[in-house]
């Protein structure tokens, strides 16, 4: 019996479903039930009647999803599948932050831990940002968390009175405009599809700045043949997948996250045979990171 024939005999065995992130190795994304963004997963999982989540990508995610999922048991196949950029803010740096600014509003990127967004107001995702943001009264002083590219698109965007925690995601970071002249210099008729974590030199390049959602419902729906995407290198295979008569280029191939890369179908059979690793947010957190959730689900 192959890996996957295993894995799918427990997935029913067990009434599990395997979610997995656009930045999944090919294999792990054929494998999963859904595909998909961190947030949009954790809602599809929370919608469906499993008991168990196995959620390939970052402890961020599988985070989101408990809180999201209170009565599902939610497993992540590699522990050490964390998130730089979440890492980069703790709940007691966050403390600090907001009392240097009373009467602030803290905006918060699901790429985030949970303690984290416990002591924010709103959380965001990168397609939802500006939404949130302009939801929130103009007189308000707003603090956005971690991510400081994410934030200041937002900024421009919004026009709004936004202080920026210096965080970053180092994948995007990694993506220069030379890279995505050079692109275009070899790909003259293809669309530019970067994300909105991306340096500040990189985006006026873009031809759209888009979450990876919003690049696959980008590509699904224009005619365009040719596509430079300016993120993570998995998402090209979801791409592919989708959309099989169109081409799409990595702008740069060094743009890999190392920890969405650490799931393997190995892993994701050996966290349904052993029901590991489970991710568990305590009552408290997960009530308050509801809360911020919620409020931006309310929004949009």
């Amino acid at each position: 019996m192959s890996i996957t024939d295993r894995i799918n005999k427990l997935r029913k065995e067990r009434n599990a479903v395997i979610l997995a992130h656009n930045y999944q190795l090919p294999e792990v994304q054929d494998v999963a039930d859904f595909t998909g963004d961190s947030l949009g997963l954790s809602r599809q999982a929370a919608k469906t009647d499993a008991d168990i989540i196995v959620f390939c990508g970052v402890r961020f995610m599988a985070e989101t999803a408990a809180i999201l999922s209170p009565d599902k048991t939610v497993l992540l196949p590699d522990l050490l599948a964390g998130c730089p950029m979440a890492d980069m803010i703790t709940a007691e740096q966050l403390r600090q932050f907001k009392a240097k600014f009373p009467g602030s509003v803290v905006v918060c990127y699901v790429n985030s831990t949970a303690e984290v967004k416990a002591e924010s107001d709103y959380c965001c995702t990168s397609s939802n940002a500006v939404a949130v943001v302009n939801a929130i009264p103009k007189n308000v002083k707003i603090l956005f968390v971690p991510d400081c590219h994410l934030g200041q698109y937002v900024k421009e965007t919004t026009d709004r009175d936004i202080e920026l925690w210096p965080g970053y995601c180092p994948t995007h970071v990694r993506i220069t405009a030379e890279d995505i002249k050079k692109a275009k210099a070899e790909h003259p008729a293809a669309v530019v599809l970067a994300h909105p974590e991306c340096s500040e030199d990189v985006k006026p390049l873009a031809d759209k700045l888009l979450s990876t959602g919003g690049m696959l419902k980008y590509a699904k729906a224009h005619n365009d043949r040719e596509y430079i995407i300016v993120t993570e290198v998995g998402i090209i295979y979801s791409l592919a997948k989708k959309n099989p008569e169109k081409k799409f280029f990595s702008v740069n191939e060094r743009a890999i996250c190392p920890n969405m890369k650490l799931i393997t179908l190995e892993k994701v059979l050996w966290s349904l045979e052993n029901m590991q690793y489970k991710i568990v947010v305590s009552g408290d957190i997960a009530a308050r990171a509801r809360d911020a959730l919620d409020r931006m689900l309310k929004i949009v």
